[in-house]
């Protein structure tokens, strides 16, 4: 392909240049040029195979790498993921107090084994003391409860500076949710250890610290995170998705699932959570190993079985009594609570991240950590349902009650006699107690408590999601309007809207369900999920009944959340931190036209180009010393302004320093050649520097007149970073996806410096 003579250049294709065709921190990746390499790179193999038993066995190996890697992926994910769930259940418990007869046990592991426990007190047994009783020796009276509660304080203080000590440390990229930085990772950003080993490391200690510490967080978010180190970490162990940034993104989609399947025991709704809410580029083959690797964690989770009951989450439950179309109702209520809520949450959260990035709080992060899991600790110990880890509270409010059930949302009057209570396992309704009652106004007390310090909690530099404390309210909500509907029907049988489907005697409401139904609304209002949602909710409950209800539900609160504008959390975050991210939900509703976006702009000095066959090694360096463009266009000459192609910064450096290095006679006054036959030159000239191999030939291209809303179109599908623009074959200039960003920060009256990154 470059002729012949001494002063070839090796060609990149056939010897690679070690750094050639990879990619600079916060740089963007060329999803076209990854492909085209991907396939070159099949072709090949495919070829060989046919040649000889050897290449064959290679080519199948090559195929069967992919599922391998899924393999990997899954159990090392549902390994970590049992680890890190029975460790926080651990310290949790350890907030409360310890086992005698082996610290490393948990409350429920402690009693276990104790034939002295009793139903209606079945977490009290001797092996299990609160620190009250070790200190004081006592577990009744006044002191007895400002030790307990001074221990939780501090517990919980000191796991949470754990937490954030470890992540300013070792891993200032272990904090928040993750989901938003992976979601910008997927599109093709590059964040150079964002998925790294000292992540993964301190992501996995701090999450079970941060979670333990009681803090309004949940570890479901920061689980994809984990889960995509792992991919990311094995994927070096593979030539085809080590040297491939495309392909890696293919792994990184399925281990999102992986993520979402491990952390709600929900593998289908793993597989559309990565779909729906955090792939860029998914296509059919992704969707097959997604399914397969969220099925092997899932199996690896089923096998470690971390709550001791062979399910894989801690709020697994069942309901009986069918729901009524007159219910769909207060369903739909709950629908336009968790899209309020989610509205509001999105633009507190947002306001308070924003104030801690431009003010003094944002220097402070350990005083700011330690503060907020003082005032939580303070604040959530007198309540039993803020005291309870998240998950437990969750699993609580979704419980259906039965006859022996000694919860005090079960505090209701025992009915005169036995046959009053309703058919087979579900009970009959029946009139509020003073146990259920006490238990309202802690709930009602405790979903202000949870709205106000979530806010504050998701964005500190700990490891914190969002899942867990957004269903916690709506399942709160869901729960107080469930025992009101409860309560309705049971005192105005004779009602229209009760005849006929709820007879005196008979179980018509089940206030569980209406938490249920309010978890997902809430959920859905915060990240704006809708299948995915629905599918993770009923794989959680294994109620496919309820389908109608769900549905019902997080669909009406989508609508009105997006009525208020359309982005979720995760939208919110990624751009108050600046990625360069092209939402595909957001329309482009302005008739802009290439020119209008295109640099350089008029008054702007011209673009910087280089010629085919026209400038020195020396003249080349200079420009790319003056410049901090990430590419150049290469043009016939400076006059005609013919477009050639396209060479990236990287390449260009690497080849010269290369060239400088490899090939002799190469010097700054050495011409730089672009074109496939060398031009005439005076023999005592030094020799050619010919660079046609890194030169991308085909580079996209749109004319001056072509809308703006088409050009938004070829980059979010295609995943380019960057386009030429002509007029007649002439250049005229050049848009990045920074340039499109600002552009629609600009329609939209937002600060366009906004996009921080190229």
């Amino acid at each position: 392909m470059n002729g012949s003579g001494p002063t070839k250049l090796v060609d990149p294709l056939e010897d690679p240049l070690p750094g050639v065709g990879t990619y600079e921190d916060f740089n963007t990746i060329d999803w076209v040029r990854e492909k085209s390499k991907d396939r070159d790179r099949h072709r090949e193999i495919t070829n060989k195979s046919r040649q000889s038993t050897v290449a064959l066995l290679h080519s199948v190996s090559d195929a069967f790498s992919g599922w391998l890697l899924m393999l990997l992926v899954g159990l090392m994910a549902g390994a970590l993921a049992g680890g890190i769930d029975i460790a926080a259940h651990w310290l949790t418990d350890l907030k409360g107090g310890v086992c005698l007869i082996g610290f490393w046990f948990n409350h429920e592991h402690c009693c276990w084994t104790s034939n002295e426990t009793t139903f209606q007190e079945r977490d009290r047994c001797p092996q299990w003391q609160s620190w009250a009783e070790l200190i004081t020796g006592t577990s009744e009276g006044a002191f007895a409860y400002i030790v307990n509660y001074l221990m939780y304080i501090f517990w919980a203080l000191l796991f949470s500076f754990l937490a954030v000590i470890l992540v300013r440390a070792f891993a200032p990229y272990a904090c928040g949710s993750g989901i938003p930085e992976i979601k910008t990772i997927l599109s093709g950003f590059i964040i150079r250890g964002y998925l790294g080993k000292w992540t993964l490391i301190i992501k996995t200690i701090t999450l079970v610290l941060a979670v333990s510490s009681g803090l309004s967080l949940g570890k479901e978010g920061p689980l994809v995170h984990v889960a995509c180190c792992c991919a990311n970490i094995l994927c070096h162990l593979f030539t085809k998705y080590r040297k491939n940034e495309a392909k890696r993104r293919e792994v990184l989609s399925a281990a999102a699932a992986v993520g979402v399947s491990v952390a709600f025991g929900a593998p289908i709704g793993g597989v559309l959570f990565s779909l729906e809410e955090v792939s860029y580029y998914f296509p059919l083959k992704t969707l097959w190993r997604s399914f397969f690797a969220a099925l092997v964690a899932a199996f690896t989770l089923r096998s470690i079985n971390p709550f001791g009951n062979s399910r894989l989450v801690l709020f697994y439950v069942e309901f009986h009594a069918p729901w009524h179309l007159i219910e769909l109702a207060p369903f739909i209520l709950l629908g336009i609570f968790g899209g309020l809520w989610g509205v509001l949450f999105i633009k507190a959260n947002i306001a308070w991240c924003r104030r801690r990035k431009s003010t003094r709080l944002g220097h402070y992060p350990i005083i700011e950590v330690l503060v907020v899991a003082a005032l939580t600790a303070l604040l959530a110990y007198p309540n039993s349902y803020t005291r309870m880890s998240g998950a437990e509270l969750i699993s609580e409010l979704f419980n259906d009650c039965s006859l022996l059930d000694s919860s005090q949302l079960c505090g209701y009057k025992q009915p005169a006699n036995v046959s009053e209570t309703g058919v087979g396992n579900s009970l009959a309704d029946r009139p509020a107690g003073e146990g259920l009652y006490t238990a309202l106004w802690q709930l009602a007390l405790a979903l202000i408590f949870k709205m106000l310090i979530t806010v504050i909690t998701f964005g500190m530099k700990v490891p914190s999601g969002l899942f867990i404390p957004s269903m916690a309210v709506g399942a709160i909500a869901g729960r107080l309007l469930g025992v009101g509907m409860e309560q309705l029907a049971y005192y105005n049988h004779d009602w229209l809207i009760f005849r006929g489907w709820c007879s005196p005697g008979a179980d018509c409401i089940t206030p569980g369900l209406y938490a249920m139904v309010g978890a997902a609304a809430c959920l859905g209002g915060v990240t704006r999920m809708t299948v995915s949602l629905v599918v993770i909710m009923f794989e959680l409950t294994g109620g496919l009944e309820y389908i109608v209800p769900l549905m019902a539900a997080t669909m009406t609160s989508k609508w009105v959340a997006d009525a208020f504008g359309r982005e979720g959390i995760y939208e919110a975050h990624i751009r108050l931190n600046g990625y360069p991210f092209l939402e595909a939900k957001e329309e482009f509703e302005h008739s802009s036209l290439a020119v209008d976006v295109m640099r350089p702009r008029r008054g702007d000095p011209a673009l910087a180009v280089l010629t085919q066959d026209g400038m020195t090694v020396e003249e080349v360096e200079n420009l790319v010393e003056n410049t901090h463009y990430s590419g150049f266009p290469v043009v016939v000459s400076q006059e005609s302004q013919r477009l050639v192609g396209f060479v990236l910064r990287r390449d260009l450096l690497i080849s010269i320093d290369n060239a400088r290095k490899r090939q002799d006679g190469i010097v700054g006054a050495s011409l730089v050649v672009f074109t496939e036959h060398t031009p005439l030159q005076p023999p005592e000239a030094p020799p050619f520097l010919r660079l046609r191999s890194i030169l991308d030939l085909s580079p996209f291209t749109v004319t001056d007149h072509t809308p703006m809303d088409i050009t938004v179109d070829i980059f979010r599908k295609l995943g380019l970073r960057q386009c030429l623009v002509t007029h007649n074959g002439r250049l005229l200039g050049i848009i990045t996806k920074k340039d499109i960003l600002k552009h629609m920060a600009q329609i939209a009256n937002r600060d366009p410096d906004s996009i921080l990154f190229n």
